[in-house]
């Protein structure tokens, strides 16, 4: 695991849209696509603004990325709550990128048979490769979650499956995510994470006792990838650094 630390918001999201980029060129100097999954949120939205424009928006080969999504909540793609339309509104909208390489969560059927045709894409994709994706970016709550993997929830203990669909109450709604089995089989993730009232969260995840029940942002930990931490210096506040 790597810790990066940056003074804020905007300096993290310049030295992670650097360090994406150039992570995108190196992969791609010995295969011919690159498959990223998007988080949703409001941290990645700044990075996602900055990669829409110079000097990213022409160093990336944006046309052989394929894009993926870490989760989603079941409302349509016209409601702002959607991982997908804010993607697409900050970057994808905005860059050379293939439609058919472009993957949503449908929600516009029920989330068991999203997250059942999302899981078949999955296999199709990777069925063959000693890694899934090249690069996963995450967010992570002040609860302590990451994708749709809540504190308490079912979701957390998945072993097998690679996409579930279930039913939040405390939300009331339904959320479509990726499980910690396929995520840990990424050849990297990234973490971004912001803000005064994530500190002793982080700490808890970062140097304290494994508990993924209360924190299931520990439980992603690559098999044989890497794990970087983007944070603000906020964020890392509490930690014994």
């Amino acid at each position: 695991m790597e810790l990066h630390i940056a003074k804020d918001p905007a300096q993290l999201s310049e030295n992670v849209a650097a360090w994406i980029s150039n992570y995108i060129l190196e992969v791609l100097q010995d295969q011919e696509r690159f498959t990223f999954v998007l988080s949703g949120g409001s941290t990645p939205k700044q990075l996602y603004a900055l990669l829409a424009k110079a000097p990213y928006n022409q160093m990336i080969p944006w046309e052989k990325l394929h894009f993926f999504w870490g989760d989603e909540r079941a409302v349509p793609f016209t409601d702002e709550r959607n991982n997908a339309r804010m993607a697409f509104d900050e970057l994808l909208n905005k860059v050379n990128v293939n439609p058919e390489h472009i993957h949503v969560m449908r929600t516009d059927i029920e989330p068991e048979a999203s997250a059942a045709e999302y899981a078949q894409l999955l296999q199709s994709y990777f069925s063959e490769e000693e890694n899934t994706f090249d690069l996963v970016l995450l967010g992570m709550g002040d609860d302590g979650h990451t994708l749709s993997l809540f504190p308490g929830t079912a979701v957390v203990h998945e072993k097998k499956d690679w996409v579930k669909a279930f039913f939040l109450p405390a939300q009331d709604m339904y959320r479509i995510t990726l499980t910690a089995p396929v995520v840990n089989n990424a050849a990297c993730v990234v973490f971004l994470t912001t803000g005064a009232a994530k500190a002793m969260t982080l700490k808890n995840v970062i140097e304290g006792t494994f508990d993924a029940e209360k924190y299931p942002s520990q439980l992603i930990r690559p098999e044989d990838g890497e794990l970087h931490w983007f944070v603000d210096e906020a964020a890392a506040a509490a930690m014994e650094l």
